[in-house]
């Protein structure tokens, strides 16, 4: 057995905490991002969602905004807030000209959820948050779902759920992107 103080002086151990720092200082830190940028790929979102598609490739076209809303949401909490999410919502459905308030609605509860479960997701690489991620898709369009069931509207077929499955397909590249675009520039002037 050896006592406490010998084992703060072993050379194992010492090299350890030495590796376990290094591995800390070579993590890669990212710039905060700026409201500008946030509201940039707001508004791309809402372009990507306007694009005048037909057949198969608007029913699989996944909601840009709402993948906008969770990353923002998950990687970097607290920079946007619900209301921002509400008045996206709000611009989808007169964009849509659908039922005022439920994009806003579904917007609300995506967020809520990810505001939630972003530090669990978090824990995870990208391949293992892109089905929790598609989790969430299905709520928000089963919550659309139920406020157009509750206006008279008649219950979608199968393939409108495809929606979800590319949104949660497209969520690792997506975030690798934005996560690419947040890197710091090398400074030529760094040692």
């Amino acid at each position: 057995m050896i006592p406490k103080r010998c084992q703060q002086l072993d050379p194992e151990r010492i090299k350890e905490n030495n590796s376990i720092k290094e591995n800390y200082l070579r993590q890669d830190m990212y710039v905060p991002a700026g409201n500008w940028f946030i509201a940039t790929s707001l508004i791309i979102g809402l372009i990507l969602n306007f694009l005048p598609l037909q057949g198969d490739l608007l029913i699989s076209r996944p909601d840009f905004v709402a993948l906008a809303i969770t990353y923002w949401n998950v990687n970097h909490p607290y920079k946007l807030g619900m209301s921002v999410a509400f008045g996206m919502g709000l611009m989808v459905d007169v964009g849509n000209a659908g039922i005022l308030g439920q994009h806003a609605l579904a917007y609300c509860v995506i967020f809520y959820l990810t505001l939630i479960f972003g530090r669990r997701l978090r824990l995870f690489n990208l391949l293992k948050q892109a089905p929790q991620i598609g989790f969430f898709l299905l709520i928000m369009q089963i919550v659309i779902i139920l406020i157009a069931l509750s206006n008279g509207s008649a219950l979608p077929g199968w393939g409108y759920f495809l929606a979800t499955v590319t949104g949660a397909l497209l969520w690792a590249p997506a975030s690798f992107l934005m996560t690419l675009l947040l890197k710091p520039k090398p400074d030529s002037n760094a040692l």
